[in-house]
């Protein structure tokens, strides 16, 4: 049996987001003269929160899983729950002795233990699911094309799907980098300006998306049911972001008559537009990708989404919200240098 290179490359990217999320604002370092590990010995922390419990828990639970996945079939069972168990503990305790240094940052023995604990589940959990590793491989050897570049595809899709977690974009939005090139503000717009910025901007970007999954997914692979699965899953992490970080009674407030026109005009484009030959569908998610993303950056902010995000307090979803805001800022250039390697494969190959 072989091991799964799309595991290892999920928890490869994942411990990169758990790094960033745990040092994040990653500002303001300093020495306060304590050793880094003296938080292991520090006393228990009077007060403890159910939900930053929680949080740690599910976040290394999932890095368990997948540090179990990556190690199947070489270690198995015991091991490898004892592997990712110690792993994860490991990485634990490395990111709390660092945020020693951060002012904004507590390191706490508490959040190793919960870490620990999650790693531990998580593994547990990859001890189950090992069992279903070859089935997974059957399925994507059906659906999806073979190598590593493919995995590489289905990995930014995933990215995809995660960073519609930051309620502070608009829908599909990505690749934000107003805050670096702010201007003076411009004059006011009519309503109907922003829902056409807002449509035109999720309608490139879902058909982009879907273009870049038609061109990984295998020649019989039913590609317009995919497409449908991933807008599904998309949506239902927004709705999920606007619920937990928000409030229940918003949990729709991303659906905007923008939104609402983005995504018809967006499913009809990518669901014609996967008939087209592979070539042209790499060129046309990436042309469609840039179109997407100099239109984020240069319309101006929407008084709608300031309105919304008045209403959420961050709290314990800042770290979390930085983790969702550099995802959505990097995504759309590492998508369009992903499809030119792509064409550029794909030329080499017709010329030989």
């Amino acid at each position: 049996m072989r091991g799964s290179p799309l595991a290892r490359l999920l928890l490869a990217v994942y411990a990169l987001l758990v790094v960033y999320a745990s040092l994040y604002p990653l500002a303001g370092w300093r020495d306060h003269g304590l050793s880094a590990l003296e938080f292991l010995i520090a006393p228990w922390p009077r007060y403890v929160v159910a939900f930053d419990v929680a949080a740690d828990v599910v976040g290394y639970a999932v890095l368990g899983l997948l540090i179990a996945l990556a190690l199947h079939p070489r270690l198995r069972g015991a091991n490898a729950v004892a592997v990712a168990t110690l792993a994860g503990a490991a990485l634990s305790i490395a990111l709390e002795a660092t945020q020693t240094y951060l002012p904004v940052r507590v390191a706490s023995n508490v959040d190793v233990l919960c870490n620990t604990a999650g790693a531990m589940a998580g593994a547990l959990a990859g001890r189950l699911f090992a069992a279903w590793v070859p089935a997974f491989g059957g399925w994507r050897a059906r659906l999806f094309l073979p190598g590593i570049q493919a995995d590489v595809g289905l990995a930014l899709l995933g990215l995809w799907v995660f960073m519609q977690l930051n309620p502070a974009t608009l829908l599909f939005g990505s690749g934000d980098l107003r805050h670096l090139l702010a201007g003076p503000p411009g004059t006011a717009r009519a309503p109907e300006f922003f829902v056409a910025i807002e449509a035109v901007t999720a309608a490139a970007n879902l058909a982009a998306a879907a273009l870049l999954a038609s061109a990984v997914a295998a020649p019989r692979a039913p590609v317009r049911r995919l497409i449908l699965l991933l807008v599904l899953a998309a949506l239902a992490v927004k709705t999920l972001a606007f619920t937990i970080i928000l409030r229940a009674q918003d949990s729709f407030a991303w659906l905007t008559p923008g939104a609402l026109q983005g995504l018809a005009t967006g499913l009809t484009v990518a669901l014609i537009a996967v008939s087209l030959p592979r070539v042209a569908r790499l060129a046309a998610a990436a042309v469609l990708f840039m179109a997407a993303t100099v239109l984020v950056n240069f319309a101006p902010p929407n008084p709608y989404l300031a309105e919304i995000l008045k209403l959420w307090q961050q709290g314990h979803f800042l770290n979390f919200n930085g983790l969702t805001r550099l995802v959505s800022l990097l995504w759309p250039f590492a998508a369009i240098g992903y499809l030119i390697v792509l064409a550029a494969r794909r030329r080499d190959e017709a010329l030989l």
